[in-house]
């Protein structure tokens, strides 16, 4: 991933740090994404802030401006940057409307927004966090007409109908019941559904192909409760406060796996406490991470220490 390879207006960035497959930049995404040449990134990952009621130090729009911000910013330059094959996944809490029990729709006009340009909703995910707080209170703790809200919708979307992807790459272990149906054989045929399971379903491929929802079989359950990573540790060392909103490795590790190979390019422009740089270095793909907070940028670097 060679700076020669990028525009001369793209080197007036320079990196607060480098690894062997990364580069951390300090910089506003909105300009910096400007810069980066056409067709060159192979997966976009990123949890950008969320249309949240309470602001944050972080800093996050409204959900009245949210899907106007991001489509005047970034749809069109994310659209630009990726490769023919590439792919843009975001992770996207929901909101809930001011002062009522009822949800925003701000996340699905943006994905609706990003369709109507050009991209592709490839499919779905539910991350589902189950360490979650209970929130809103007034709705869940006090007037107990709701329940809590724990699931972030993920939006895959891509640039072609056939995007870069391999869920060999992704497959999770088979259950003891699957390995008993190997041992005694499938009843294959046709089912009242409909569906004709033929004997190819009885063949070991060496794991299950995993669902939208990730996990127990299709829940991408992660607590994200970490609190001993090198990451964290070197925060209370130095007395800093860690980015408040970082999102699981196992996150965008899943989709670095299923949707890259080794040695293609991974950006991620809210990179935050740099946990999608890690996952990328983890597993040999170039990474570049944009974030214009210069403190959340100096304290990435110790996942690579």
């Amino acid at each position: 991933m060679s700076r020669e390879k990028f525009p001369v207006r793209f080197r007036q960035f320079k990196p607060r740090y480098k690894t062997p497959f990364g580069r951390a930049f300090i910089a506003d995404s909105i300009e910096f994404v400007r810069c980066l040449p056409d067709e060159s990134i192979d997966l976009i990952v990123t949890s950008p802030p969320f249309a949240l009621i309470k602001k944050k130090k972080y800093g996050n729009k409204s959900s009245s401006s949210y899907v106007n911000w991001f489509m005047d910013n970034f749809a069109e330059e994310f659209l630009r940057i990726l490769k023919p094959t590439g792919s843009l996944v975001i992770d996207i809490g929901g909101a809930w409307n001011r002062g009522m029990p009822t949800r925003s729709l701000y996340h699905f006009e943006l994905v609706i927004r990003l369709c109507s340009i050009g991209f592709h909703l490839a499919q779905e995910f539910y991350w589902y966090n189950s360490a979650k707080l209970p929130s809103p209170a007034q709705w869940v703790n006090i007037e107990r007409i709701r329940v809590k809200d724990a699931v972030n919708p993920i939006w895959w979307l891509s640039k072609s109908v056939r995007p870069k992807a391999d869920n060999r790459r992704v497959l999770t272990p088979y259950k003891p019941s699957m390995y008993k149906l190997f041992e005694n054989g499938y009843n294959n045929g046709l089912r009242p559904s409909g569906h004709n399971i033929s004997t190819k379903w009885g063949k070991d491929n060496g794991g299950a192909i995993p669902a939208n929802f990730l996990g127990y079989d299709n829940l991408l359950e992660i607590a994200n409760t970490n609190s001993n990573d090198k990451y964290l540790r070197a925060c209370k060392r130095l007395g800093v406060a860690p980015h408040p909103a970082r999102f699981p490795i196992q996150l965008p590790e899943f989709f670095i796996k299923f949707l890259t190979e080794e040695k293609d390019v991974v950006y991620d422009p809210f990179g935050g406490s740099g946990v999608t740089g890690e996952a990328a270095e983890l597993h040999k793909r170039y990474w570049i991470t944009s974030e214009i907070n210069s403190e959340y940028v100096n304290m990435s670097r110790y996942r690579f220490i």
